[in-house]
């Protein structure tokens, strides 16, 4: 059957007698991502519909199986949009794994009439989703397919013939699921892979080592700057007072003084005491006055001073800025790496970190690599030269290489980058991070150095090491403890601005129905003013008529019924009054 199969063209199937057609795989290379693939082995007899088998969440079966035929396996897939449950037609295993099979011709038909979809739940959110990917993450697809063999009792299979099927599925999917596009499966699997990645890096905001790096290679660039400029002060000053230079050496002093001196002509005995504020020295302060007198400068204009001293106070801003930065990376060094800063201090450590690229990164480096970071150029060129290696690189500007003898430099270095490494380790991987160990490994240090000078012999490791854990455990205690009491506070701010905000709502929704009220009272007082006629003023003269508001008119009331009492007594007034004019 090989041959045969072997022998037909890349545009035809291969025939395998009294079985099905063999599919046409439309896809090559690898699979791209993470995707579960199960295949469901049913203990029916062939030739007879097996139902699927859904996984967690798959809650109803689909007919598209018996529609399409006998059925012997089923793929369980997971998807961005959700999981699939597809049935596959009775195939030769053999078949698919065949090169001339996978590399056929890229139709999806060929593939869509060998497999079918029965089942598809979708996820009813982002964060299930999320949780979902989490959890298919965690196992692999081994561990997976034996929990739904032993929840569902049904035979299940991760290798083999499931990768090939897996990758078609993953192509095709769009076509297989209606009413999924193209365009909302990317959207889909682009947020579900930003979810997924913003979950799995997980980061303390306080301990992150990305601002020491940034900081400690902003710390020598400004160093570098600094010395250029206090350069250029130096020389574009020195035309006009050039004794100053022999005087005062600090940089940052000498930029202070050039901007309080000026004209050193105009330099007199009242400004001594801010000379004595400026180099804390009484006598460097009288003998800058006493050289300005008799200097051999040339003299300069006022625009020239005016630039000297605008430059002067740019490097004087930049040298305290410096100084607030190496504060700040000494703050940001004792949360991140407290032991590594305890040991060797925080600009050391701060530029083994900045070097190595990470915390964690120093953490994973052995001893030896630590001690020659920083020195690769002097090793591999004593590699190429056949010399001798360098003993040290980073931690030289250590004191402790410093203090050592010439033939205890290298023992010292080495003893130091080992007690390095294991500090690094300790603050990247303990919960809560304390210098308890750095002073510990220090102490340590400081004895191997008596002991290389007096032979003073040093503790052991496991002493030390046993009263380091007992002091870090309580250390951790206390501040878990404040941990706790910060955040207590914060709930009680919290839930006292909650109270403050519903009461003051409440406040607002009381007022508004006081107005309301008020709105509404005085528009009855009002029309029970208009009724009321104005009473004439004291002065005689009549008030003005305001123009009374159209009132609507109310039919009369309906006269009453006439007595013939009445009636009688109205006839007697009409005769008397009769007669009375005849008179």
């Amino acid at each position: 059957m090989a041959a045969g199969g072997g022998a037909e063209s890349a545009a035809a199937a291969p025939h395998w007698p009294r079985r099905p057609s063999a599919p046409h795989w439309p896809w090559r290379g690898g699979r791209k991502g993470r995707s579960l693939g199960l295949l469901h082995q049913s203990a029916a007899p062939s030739g007879a519909p097996v139902a699927s088998v859904p996984p967690s969440g798959l809650a109803q079966k689909g007919r598209a199986a018996a529609a399409m035929g006998p059925v012997l396996l089923h793929v369980v897939f997971e998807h961005a949009a959700g999981y699939g449950l597809f049935a596959l037609r009775q195939a030769e295993e053999v078949a698919l794994l065949l090169p001339q099979v996978e590399e056929s011709v890229l139709s999806p038909a060929r593939f869509l009439s060998l497999v079918r979809l029965v089942a598809f739940a979708p996820f009813r959110s982002a964060q299930s989703a999320l949780e979902n990917i989490n959890a298919v993450s965690e196992g692999r697809d081994a561990k997976i397919g034996a929990a739904i063999q032993e929840e569902l009792g049904c035979q299940c299979q991760t290798g083999g013939v499931v990768a090939e099927i897996t990758r078609g599925i993953r192509l095709h999917f769009c076509q297989l699921i209606k009413g999924l596009t193209a365009q909302s499966a990317s959207k889909a699997q682009l947020g579900l892979g930003h979810s997924y990645s913003r979950a799995k890096v997980k980061f303390n905001v306080n301990r992150v080592d990305n601002m020491i790096i940034q900081s400690i290679s902003l710390l020598d660039q400004l160093d570098k700057d600094i010395n250029t400029f206090s350069m250029r002060v130096r020389e574009w000053y020195g035309y006009h007072f050039p004794e100053l230079i022999k005087i005062v050496s600090d940089n940052y002093t000498y930029c202070r003084l050039a901007k309080l001196i000026r004209n050193r002509k105009e330099l007199s005995e009242e400004s001594l005491e801010d000379l004595e504020e400026i180099v804390m020295d009484s006598a460097k302060a009288q003998a800058i006055l006493e050289a300005s007198r008799s200097s051999m400068g040339m003299d300069i204009s006022p625009i020239d001073l005016i630039n000297i001293e605008r430059f002067s106070s740019r490097v004087i801003s930049l040298s305290e800025y410096r100084k607030g930065l190496q504060e700040y990376l000494r703050s940001k060094m004792s949360q991140v790496a407290p032991s590594l800063s305890a040991l060797i201090g925080e600009v050391v450590g701060a530029r083994l970190i900045s070097h190595a690229g990470s915390l964690t990164n120093l953490a994973k480096y052995p001893a030896s690599t630590v001690q020659i970071l920083g020195a690769e150029k002097a090793l591999f060129r004593a590699l190429k030269t056949r010399g001798n290696t360098p003993k040290y690189g980073l931690i030289f500007h250590s004191t402790f290489i410093g203090r050592a003898a010439a033939k205890n430099k290298g023992r010292i270095s080495r003893y130091l980058a080992n007690k390095c490494t294991i500090a690094s380790r300790i603050d990247c991987f303990s919960e809560v991070p304390t210098s308890v160990f750095g002073d510990k490994l220090r102490e340590q240090v400081e004895e191997r150095l008596a002991f290389y000078e007096t032979g003073e012999p040093p503790r052991k490791n496991l002493d030390v090491m046993k009263e380091a854990v007992v002091e870090a455990t309580e250390v951790a205690a206390e501040i878990k403890k404040k941990l706790e009491k910060k955040e207590k506070k914060k709930r009680k701010r919290e839930k006292k601005r909650l109270e403050a905000l519903a009461a003051a709502t409440a406040e607002d929704s009381a007022q508004e129905t006081l107005v309301e009220a008020n709105e509404t009272e005085p528009k009855k007082k009002k029309r029970k003013r208009q009724e009321v006629e104005p009473e004439p003023a004291e002065n005689g003269l009549e008030p003005e008529v305001l123009p009374k508001k159209k009132k609507k008119l109310q039919p009369p009331p309906p006269a009453a019924e006439e007595t013939p009492e009445k009636k009688k007594k109205k006839k007697k007034a009409r005769l008397e009054q009769d007669s009375d004019d005849a008179d």
